[in-house]
Formats: structure tokens, sequence, C-alpha cells
């Protein structure tokens, strides 16, 4: 149902390079990059995410209550993904774990403080 998910960003160049390397985990790359809009995912594929400079002109700020989640392949995926976001300088919301009966997730901030994760669905024990 979902086509893509945008976040605002206060140094769009910069900040795209963490999604650069999150993508590139999840096998995917920038599928548009303009001077102020880049996207990450497959054309005619999956939700894709992208950051972008305010329309308005207005400085990005987070919402408070939204979080993107990431759909990794599995719980050593999850944990890479998570790895690779503190790596590139985003900070920690809960290391990956168990989080309920079959579902697995990370959560992190991007370099704007957006809130992210990365999650996979498991066999329940």
């Amino acid at each position: 149902m979902i086509g893509y998910v945008t976040l605002g960003t206060k140094n769009l160049q910069e900040h795209a390079k963490f999604y650069d390397a999150i993508a590139k985990e999840m096998g995917v790359g920038r599928m548009m990059d303009f001077d102020t809009f880049i996207a990450w995912g497959t054309m005619d594929g999956p939700a894709g995410v992208a950051l972008s400079q305010p329309f308005d002109g207005k400085e990005a700020s987070v919402g408070n209550g939204t979080m993107v989640a990431f759909q990794a392949s599995d719980p050593d995926q999850v944990k890479r993904i998570y790895d690779i976001a503190i790596a590139q300088g985003g900070t920690d919301e809960g290391a990956p774990g168990p989080r309920g009966e079959g579902f697995y997730a990370g959560y992190f901030r991007d370099l704007d403080g957006n809130k992210l994760n990365a999650f996979c669905m498991v066999q329940a024990d």
C-alpha cells in the first residue's frame, strides 16, 4: 500500500551517506537523485525511503511518534543494519532483540533525529 516514505533533512548530501550504507546492505541503491531530494529503493519494487529538504524552505523537524521501519531478511541482517546505522553516526534507540512474540527489531535515529528501525518476523519457539 505505501509507495515510499520521505523524511526531512537539514543536510541532504552529508546525511544521504547514512542511507547509502543501509541501502547497500539491503541490496538497493539510489533510484532518484536530485539537488533537494534523494530516494533509495527499486523502481516498481517495495516501498522505498527518501530524504528531502523541506519544500517550504523551513528547517526539517522530526515527527513525535513517527518511525520508519526497514524490513530485514532475518535477525542477522537486523543487527547488520543497526550496526551500520550506529557506525554512520546514528544513535541507539534500542539494540536488536526480540520485541514480543515473533517480532525482532533494532531501533535507531538518523543524523537528523528521525526514528528508524530494522525488523523481521521470526518463528516463535
